[in-house]
């Protein structure tokens, strides 16, 4: 009888384990340590297609903390960009800009999360929410799905009635390798997808899996955005006031 109790417990551990590594919050988590890692710098291309077919072409610096909690993007090309640059704090919560021709830095309105991050199709939100996900929705597990011939999970996001989000929804699939996302898709307030994020040519970089390409493609203006990768690295600390306003004008 103690062995047939032993083995009860045994089994009971070890489903409830699996359950656990199974569960969607647990997904999104993480998939979160894969996206969000404490710390990066990186040199990042930007490649804006409009819906006329013309191409805005740039080069940034990127630099992240805290998970993605802080961001400052600098522009390096093409000349007349170059000295611009973006602060977003608390998850783009808070947020400023800085325009080398004026010397001035301007704080945006804590609506302007949900705007275009300069015309391109990613919002500041989306740019900067950083692990805000694990916070503001609800997670749920889909059904698992296969792309490209891997293996993947697939999970949703619902936000909760308080959440200062653009999104009725996301769902998202992921490897089950490394949790590292494939798909994004985004719907608007009255469930209609808007637009959808693709992740490509996954490298590893300092043990994460890291998209090297990543585009989002806008369903509603027949518009997309490239962002690529050139150098990255997660093994940077920052020194005291680097992810500050007086940062943005050096």
């Amino acid at each position: 009888m103690r062995s047939l109790k032993r083995f009860i417990i045994i089994i009971t551990c070890v489903l409830g384990s699996t359950l656990l590594a199974q569960d969607g919050h647990s997904i999104l988590i993480k998939m979160m340590a894969v996206l969000e890692p404490e710390n990066s710098q990186a040199i990042m291309t930007q490649t804006i297609n409009t819906s006329s077919g013309e191409k805005r072409q740039f080069k940034y610096e990127y630099y992240t903390s805290d998970k993605g909690k802080n961001i400052l993007m600098r522009y390096t090309e093409p000349a007349r960009s170059r000295g611009m640059a973006t602060l977003m704090l608390n998850n783009a919560e808070d947020i400023w800009t800085y325009f080398p021709r004026t010397k001035r830095v301007r704080k945006l309105a804590s609506s302007a999360k949900h705007q275009n991050f300069e015309g391109s199709d990613f919002t500041y939100e989306d740019m900067g929410s950083g692990n805000a996900w694990k916070d503001d929705y609800t997670t749920e597990r889909l059904e698992d799905a296969s792309i490209d011939g891997q293996d993947c999970y697939a999970i949703r996001l619902t936000p909760h009635k308080d959440a200062d989000v653009s999104y009725s929804k996301l769902e998202i699939t992921l490897h089950k390798q490394d949790f590292s996302p494939v798909e994004i898709h985004y719907f608007d307030k009255d469930g209609q997808q808007t637009k959808t994020l693709f992740f490509q040519d996954i490298r590893n970089v300092e043990g994460i899996p890291t998209a090297f390409k990543m585009v989002m493609q806008n369903q509603l203006e027949n518009t997309s955005t490239e962002m690529g990768v050139e150098e990255i690295t997660y093994k940077i600390t920052y020194p005291t006031g680097f992810f500050t306003e007086q940062e943005l004008r050096k």
